[in-house]
């Protein structure tokens, strides 16, 4: 599933690509994704541009001057920006024609994704108001985290990757932001003190930042919205790197299954935090 640097790499990459261009056409092609794409922005989209693109966890937010598309990728959603006359994508449900002779198409073959349309703040959208905080603002820091975890006996990789408490961390950088803090994920988020917090805030922050600057993580099918792959796949310290050494201490690399997502971690340099 695309985490946060994968969609702010597509955020950015649209910026640069749709924005400010007037929309000429919109065609549904297959409507059901997660929720049915709203037949209305047949109607409502052509003739008003995408005034701004942005991201709020793992939703883009694409505004116009009537209401604001929201749109999130799913597990295995990605967003093409191609010519206007490009052969129809397998499993393409929706694309929007610009002026530009350019076109926005959304792919999603398992349909997981979402395309949704509100005419009122979207901020006030039940799925994004809902949202916790976004990690890599100032207000994500030692004391929220501290207040969200007390007296929490949850595993902290459940509770990094819940989107009430903190929003956009998926799997993949849950598991390496603990790793970089030494924090077994299985640790009881009530066992972690102020330090452990405050250490773990920095290193979400520095693993999300350097994500973003490497265009995002390719697993399987991730690609940007120029059709290239993330390069941050070859920074990874644990996820994915079952039984290998770990970069630090050269202990293999072990996988437990945790809210039913694959976990990985260093069982020495990683250890199981007690009460404190």
């Amino acid at each position: 599933m695309p985490e946060l640097p994968e969609v702010e790499t597509i955020c950015r990459g649209l910026a640069t690509q749709i924005l400010q261009q007037p929309i000429s056409k919109v065609l549904i092609r297959q409507p059901q994704l997660r929720w049915e794409i709203p037949k209305i922005i047949t109607s409502i989209l052509p003739g008003v541009c995408f005034l701004s693109i942005t991201r709020r966890g793992k939703y883009l937010l694409l505004e116009t001057q009537t209401g604001t598309l929201i749109i999130h990728l799913g597990l295995t959603g990605n967003l093409r920006v191609l010519p206007e006359n490009h052969p129809f994508q397998p499993h393409e449900h929706l694309r929007i024609y610009f002026t530009s002779k350019k076109a926005l198409c959304f792919i999603d073959p398992r349909r997981f994704g979402a395309c949704l349309w509100t005419e009122n703040d979207s901020s006030l959208h039940p799925l994004i108001a809902s949202l916790g905080q976004e990690p890599l603002t100032p207000e994500f820091n030692c004391d929220l985290l501290v207040t969200k975890i007390k007296n929490r006996k949850t595993p902290i990789k459940q509770l990094l990757m819940d989107s009430h408490i903190v929003t956009g961390i998926g799997n993949i950088y849950a598991s390496e932001a603990l790793f970089l803090a030494r924090i077994h994920p299985l640790t009881p988020a009530k066992n972690l003190s102020n330090v452990h917090c405050t250490t773990l805030v920095t290193v979400i922050k520095q693993v999300l930042s350097a994500a973003i600057e490497q265009g995002g993580t390719t697993i399987r099918d991730y690609i940007n919205s120029e059709g290239q792959s993330g390069h941050f796949q070859q920074k990874l310290n644990v996820y994915g790197r079952t039984k290998q050494p770990c970069k630090n201490c050269q202990t293999p690399i072990e996988e437990i299954r945790l809210g039913q997502r694959s976990t990985f971690y260093c069982p020495k340099c990683q250890p199981l935090l007690q009460s404190h």
